[in-house]
């Protein structure tokens, strides 16, 4: 284990990213309108998200939820200091993206050869020439670039993924001169152990890269999985409003880590991620309307820790009662 002592932050920064606009409405049925996904955006940047990933410049036919990407990235408020990002899976997205003002690009491939073919229809090399096409759109725009790396922690298909396998594929994307790479927990299958050693070797390989985790909750180890990391020393993190997401290929999967799950689990530890954690609560409350059906937040639901309630009706009586029988 590190140093650092994951039970308490004593005011320790962790930057926390919201992906619940991107990732979490693509994979819903009934399409949020418009303007709702904007007044989101702008919920969630004046909660003090550090990176808010906005939409998808991808296909209308893949992805009809975010048709409206353009629209979205063009009208939401920007806060200064919050990063607004979006993924962008070719050449001609990257340049929609740019278009639209978008500070960050986010690109995707797996590092398992079975999920890639799957998920992106290429062999993992087909991902890779691609990409680096994008790279090379973003860099001739002066527009940052960030690498999501699917399936670094086990891939439903093929099982475990060696450790030396992901940081090549990191590797790859250092060369190239991105700013910032992503570990993600595609299916929720990582461990705590195991999101240790990966994050420490990455952390040790690549001090000065701006490292990102993303782990969904499938398998309900996403906060203890956040906490392996803060040990091993990352500081930042993806996470979804109402615990929205999931993933195609983990049937009947919870979706990704709750923002407000982990950002009132920190604040509890004394973890600094400057969200004010009552806004975001009230962005996650209002999506069953939006979306159709419940979401899985836990503190959504039950309120944080400090949130005290009145006693049971009776209560007084009862006392009395009590305190006759002396």
């Amino acid at each position: 284990m590190s140093a650092v002592n994951v039970w308490q932050g004593a005011g320790r920064r962790i930057y926390m990213n919201e992906v619940g606009t991107r990732d979490g409405l693509q994979m819903e049925q009934t399409f949020v309108p418009t303007a709702e996904k904007i007044a989101l955006v702008n919920a969630l940047s004046a909660a003090g998200l550090s990176k808010i990933e906005v939409t998808a410049f991808v296909s209308p036919t893949a992805i009809p939820a975010l048709r409206d990407g353009e629209i979205v990235m063009r009208e939401i408020e920007r806060r200064p200091g919050t990063i607004y990002t979006a993924l962008v899976p070719n050449v001609r997205g990257a340049e929609r993206a740019i278009d639209a003002r978008t500070d960050e690009l986010n690109l995707v491939m797996s590092v398992s050869e079975t999920h890639n073919l799957c998920n992106l229809r290429m062999q993992r090399s087909q991902s890779f020439a691609a990409l680096q096409q994008v790279v090379a759109t973003a860099q001739q725009a002066a527009v940052a670039v960030n690498v999501s790396l699917s399936c670094c922690f086990g891939c439903p298909m093929e099982g475990g993924v060696p450790q030396a396998e992901v940081l090549a594929w990191v590797q790859r994307f250092v060369d190239l001169g991105v700013q910032g790479v992503t570990l993600c927990d595609t299916t929720g299958m990582a461990y705590p152990s195991q999101v240790l050693a990966l994050v420490a070797a990455c952390k040790a390989r690549w001090p000065q890269l701006g490292l990102t985790l993303h782990f969904h909750n499938t398998r309900g180890m996403a906060l203890a999985n956040v906490l392996a990391a803060i040990d091993a020393g990352a500081d930042r993190f993806d996470a979804s409003m109402g615990g929205l997401g999931g993933c195609p290929y983990a049937p009947g999967a919870s979706g990704n880590a709750c923002t407000e799950d982990i950002v009132h689990a920190l604040a509890l530890m004394d973890y600094d991620t400057g969200v004010d954690l009552a806004a975001v609560v009230a962005a996650a409350q209002s999506l069953p309307a939006l979306i159709g059906h419940d979401i899985p937040s836990q503190i959504a639901k039950a309120g944080p820790r400090w949130a005290l309630h009145l006693p049971p009706a009776g209560f007084q009586e009862i006392r009395e009662r009590a305190l006759a029988k002396g």
